[in-house]
């Protein structure tokens, strides 16, 4: 197992390299720059600012400055917020979006197994159908109209809970931006439960365990459900990923001080260090949450083994 851990973390490295490269050289060609105004600046004024951030210099040049600093975890200063560096910015957001990213995943991973368990054992009845079209509109409403719509109910008609901010960090205060990241994660996970459950009942060890007359409740539980997880497991690594390091239209609309947030703004103005290391923290996230997903492959099968 420590071997293959430290074959992942290897194979991890030039995973890392191509998505700063990429990155880089994308966000340089994009149109537009970071300085760019309706009024322009003066040609010196512009030159020193230039200068100062080493935009004057060679694209090749400024790749290999910033790669070399990027390996100390120096992403730069931004280009936004002038008196803070993007390590400071993302030390300072990202536990705001760990922690309602970590309590969404949490919910949806509960509530999904739930539901797709019970729509699985109630197959093709009412409730099956039931869960599985309500979960079909969680997937297709997107967030940006989830979220005004149940601000609109739960904030202002009936003022059961804050329209938005961080406030006090209590769960009633984050209790609309953690639902609505939360609901179509449960709409995926219960839909990926229900059919790897109805697929793991009708394999051949469960119906022996019926046969013997264990319970219905231990069959489930203790041995469909394990299998069942497996492709549950599997769509946590990128589910994870995306919501601990925040969801940019959630951490927007309810104004929370997350590095999604601070992503948008950084595109918006093209700020290049922010948006950087915005993409490399999701793609370190992503690297890690793969590794635990095959670890724990090995633990809810024991046909898979790491050599």
């Amino acid at each position: 197992m420590i071997n293959f851990v430290l074959r992942r973390l290897a194979s991890a490295v030039p995973t890392v390299f191509l998505v700063i490269t990429i990155s880089f050289f994308l966000m340089r060609f994009a149109p537009g720059g970071p300085f760019d105004l309706e009024r322009p600046l003066p040609p010196e004024t512009m030159a020193n600012i230039m200068k100062t951030y080493q935009l004057d210099q060679p694209l090749w040049i400024q790749y290999i400055h910033y790669l070399g600093n990027a390996v100390r975890g120096d992403f730069g200063p931004s280009f936004i917020y002038k008196d803070n560096t993007v390590a400071q910015l993302i030390a300072q957001a990202l536990p705001y979006s760990v922690q309602i990213g970590s309590t969404a995943l949490l919910i949806a991973l509960v509530g999904g197994v739930i539901l797709g368990t019970t729509a699985a054992l109630r197959q093709n009845g009412i409730i099956d159908i039931a869960l599985m079209s309500v979960s079909t509109v969680g997937i297709t409403v997107p967030t940006f109209v989830m979220g005004p719509v149940l601000t609109l109910i739960f904030a202002l008609i009936l003022g059961w809970l804050p329209a938005g901010g961080w406030g006090d960090g209590s769960f009633r205060q984050l209790a609309l931006p953690i639902t609505v990241l939360a609901l179509p994660q449960i709409a995926i996970i219960a839909r990926l439960t229900r059919g790897s459950m109805i697929e793991a009942l009708h394999t051949d060890h469960i119906r022996t365990a019926k046969a013997y007359g264990l319970p219905s409740r231990v069959v489930v539980i203790t041995h469909a459900l394990r299998g069942a997880m497996l492709p549950v497991v599997s769509y946590l690594a990128p589910a994870a990923a995306a919501l601990l390091t925040g969801s940019a239209v959630v951490e927007s609309i309810f104004t929370i001080p997350g590095i999604g947030r601070f992503f948008v703004l950084g595109a918006l103005n093209r700020d290049y260090p922010l948006v950087m290391a915005t993409v490399v923290i999701v793609a370190v996230f992503v690297i890690v949450f793969n590794l635990l997903v095959d670890i724990a492959y090995g633990l809810l099968d024991p046909r898979v083994r790491h050599d």
